[in-house]
């Protein structure tokens, strides 16, 4: 089987855009890949973070990631912290990275802009990424349109390894659903949702509860006219909406369409909170029993015991060929 690792930052809380994009492809896949995910808690840390909200929104995180139907008999789950060898590997491939290209990183262009100072953290940020991704050698990597600047990066690195070193890393592809890969904010279609915004009607967190995601969908912003139709050009707004109103249903877009013909908006977005509140009712109330249960911390405990058994035989192979003096 080809393997497959991705991960989810623990900062903020995470949104239907979270679910859509990667947690429900997560859940696809484990049943056909060698599946690996991660809370990407070091990767959070390259802004600022209060400690217990770290914690609590890393245990939140892999809840969540369980609620939503990842078996950890069938993935790997884990905290990327409890596997050192991300760190490490993460320092020797920085050594190998060169400024220019961090330096044209879209992501750190935008997270530094306007800031006095920004931690060298976030300016290695994609090597890190790269380590995380190189350790495991996956072959498939799901991303959005964001991450995409960091996997060719990652790629460039695994070549520039593999030329200086011998054969070692394998060269990832990037995975991109053909629908709801990108799901974008309620309030302004030329965003992507996202957990950050100062909005908080612009986006669905899992956890809101019904009369809230109700509300939200009432009042997301909708295009002039009321034709309920697909055209991500002249409608992105509903089209935005028909793309999180298929995914969560079992309707195709030309469905949806055909369903709200003559109708308008309000009958259109009163479905589709519907829909929504079915898709996360279920997904919460496993949730809360996990969170109760205490057993993430077993998972975490057996996830970090298969992650380090992988991630250990690629740090070893990795360093003998750098000429570290491994014992």
């Amino acid at each position: 089987m080809k393997r497959v690792l991705s991960g989810i930052q623990p900062s903020g809380k995470l949104t239907l855009g979270n679910y859509i994009g990667a947690i429900k492809n997560f859940v696809a896949l484990q049943h056909t890949h060698d599946c690996y995910f991660m809370a990407v808690d070091m990767h959070a840390i390259t802004v600022p973070q209060e400690p217990e909200a770290l914690k609590e929104q890393s245990e939140s995180v892999i809840a969540l990631y369980i609620a939503a139907g990842i078996d950890p008999a069938k993935a790997t789950i884990f905290l990327q912290s409890h596997v050192h060898q991300h760190a490490e590997l993460g320092w020797l491939l920085t050594t190998l990275t060169y400024m220019g290209e961090l330096e044209r990183m879209t992501q750190f262009k935008d997270k530094s802009t306007g800031k006095e100072s920004v931690g060298a953290g976030l300016f290695t940020y994609p090597s890190l990424m790269a380590a995380d991704i190189l350790l495991y050698n996956a072959d498939l990597v799901p991303v959005g349109d964001d991450q995409k600047q960091h996997l060719e990066l990652t790629r460039d690195l695994a070549q520039r390894f593999n030329q200086r070193y011998g054969d070692t890393f394998t060269l990832p592809e990037p995975y991109m659903p053909k629908v709801g890969a990108r799901i974008m904010s309620l309030d302004d279609a030329s965003k992507k949702m996202s957990k950050s915004s100062p909005n908080q009607g612009s986006f669905i967190t899992l956890l809101d509860p019904p009369d809230v995601v109700r509300k939200k969908i009432s009042r997301a912003v909708t295009d002039s006219g009321r034709e309920v139709k697909y055209d991500p050009q002249h409608k992105p707004e509903v089209s935005n909406l028909l793309s999180i109103y298929a995914q969560c249903s079992d309707l195709t877009i030309a469905e949806i369409e055909l369903m709200y013909d003559g109708q308008g908006y309000g009958p259109f977005k009163k479905e589709l909170a519907e829909r929504v509140v079915a898709v996360l009712e279920p997904l919460q109330q496993r949730y809360h029993e996990i969170r109760e249960s205490g057993e993430i911390y077993n998972i975490l405990r057996q996830g970090a015991g298969r992650a380090i058994e992988q991630a250990e035989k690629t740090l070893r192979v990795t360093k003998e060929k750098m000429g570290f003096l491994v014992l």
